[in-house]
């Protein structure tokens, strides 16, 4: 199924976090393997996980976070070396981010639950369906990172030697004012770039030192290099079968072009794409009421995935699911 943007539509004020169900969306931590695991929980039920992109946090879900914790369990964790996470010298390709997360629902009592990806959450949501399938009921790639190699040349220059001296020199007070001015303009005259400004540069603002700079080129250098994404999702993705998996992208998305949502539609049998078409990079930003409403939607409608270790072991062998039996015919009932 494939949705149109309302489109043009101006972004509606950001909701403060309130109570919901007896919770409060508000920032909790808990420490892991040593390390401190920030992460915001709201809700009751089914669980949600949120997972946010490169250089950003849990707080770029504030908009949808309250309205979806009135039906589920919706938990939204800041990856290591983002938002109030630690920021350890270690490893932060998406294999060890999907551990992490395994981990954090583990600690949390959370057996299973419906992943929805950002970015490089989408790369990181795929990884942990992959790694953990009997864990996972559903599967949501919102502009994910993974599916083709094309990506903005300016996360591709972010690889290079010198990556972390430029990060910093864009928070010099000139230098900043000057990209302001630059995003402004780009704005002003609607470009695609423009629509994902005030984004881009809370993504700027959300790396305020030296650990962060470098966990996020760590980060970036796990998956990309200067030709573009180094690994792609889509070697795997027949392993999608039997997995309910909607994709969700922005028409106007310059970070990772919307053609990969097309890609990734066509090649994980049984998806639903939503393209918006207004929309650029997130999509869940700019039209956060419809986002709401497709996700909803796609979780009331499908049943979770139910994968054993019989089903996993025949979709790796035969590439496809094993056929589900129809469900018998009723008896008739006697008469009298």
């Amino acid at each position: 199924m494939t949705g149109t943007s309302s489109g043009g539509r101006a972004r509606p004020p950001r909701p403060r976090p309130r109570a919901v169900g007896g919770n409060e969306v508000r920032l909790r931590s808990r420490e892991l393997h040593g390390y401190r695991q920030a992460y915001r929980m709201a809700g009751r039920g089914d669980a949600v996980v949120l997972i946010h992109g490169i250089g950003d946090s849990s707080s770029t879900w504030a908009e949808v976070m309250p309205s979806l914790a009135g039906r589920y369990r919706v938990i939204a964790p800041d990856l290591q070396g983002h938002g109030a996470s630690a920021k350890p010298r270690g490893d932060y390709s998406p294999g060890a981010y999907a551990n992490g997360i395994r981990d954090l629902l583990s600690a949390l009592g959370v057996e299973r639950a419906t992943l929805v990806g950002h970015s490089l959450g989408g790369a990181v949501a795929a990884q942990f369906a992959y790694q953990f399938p009997e864990r996972t009921e559903r599967l949501v790639l919102v502009a994910s990172g993974g599916i083709g190699r094309q990506l903005t040349p300016l996360l591709r220059a972010a690889t290079l030697p010198g990556a972390g001296l430029v990060l910093a020199a864009l928070r010099l007070p000139t230098v900043r004012w000057q990209l302001e001015q630059y995003l402004r303009l780009l704005r002003a005259f609607d470009t695609d770039l423009g629509v994902d400004a005030t984004d881009l540069m809370r993504a700027i603002d959300a790396l305020p030192d030296a650990g962060s700079r470098s966990a996020f080129v760590r980060t970036l250098r796990a998956g990309v290099d200067w030709r573009g994404q180094v690994a792609t999702l889509l070697d795997r993705s027949y392993l999608t079968q039997g997995m309910p998996t909607m994709i969700v992208w922005g028409g106007r998305d310059v970070v990772i072009p919307a053609v990969h949502a097309s890609l990734g539609h066509v090649s994980m049998p049984g998806s639903r794409l939503e393209m918006f078409t207004e929309a650029g990079h997130f999509p869940f930003r700019t039209d956060p009421e419809r986002f709401l409403s497709v996700l909803h939607d796609f979780i009331s409608t499908t049943e979770p995935a139910p994968f054993s270790a019989e089903e996993w072991r025949r979709l790796l062998r035969n590439r496809r699911p094993r056929p589900r039996r129809p469900a018998p015919p009723p008896r008739p009932r006697a008469a009298g």
